[in-house]
């Protein structure tokens, strides 16, 4: 597997965690259950990482298309 692949792939369940933490969230609210407050915080680190890895693949046909007008 190349790099295009694993991090499509790390995208791909990093959108299945945060989906499932903010469902999670969703839930304890639903049930009546005030959560601490730590846990709103939650959903941020895999959004972070997918805003990553989104603007990676997002730039990666920019980045072919360069290197095949330069090559």
């Amino acid at each position: 597997m190349n790099w295009n692949q694993g991090i499509r792939q790390l995208h791909r369940w990093l959108s299945i965690l945060f989906t499932a933490v903010v469902a999670g969230i969703f839930l304890t609210l639903g049930l009546g259950r005030e959560p601490a407050q730590w846990v709103y915080y939650l959903p941020l680190v895999p959004l972070a990482l997918m805003t990553l890895t989104g603007l990676w693949m997002f730039f990666l046909p920019y980045a072919a298309r360069s290197r095949r007008a330069e090559g």
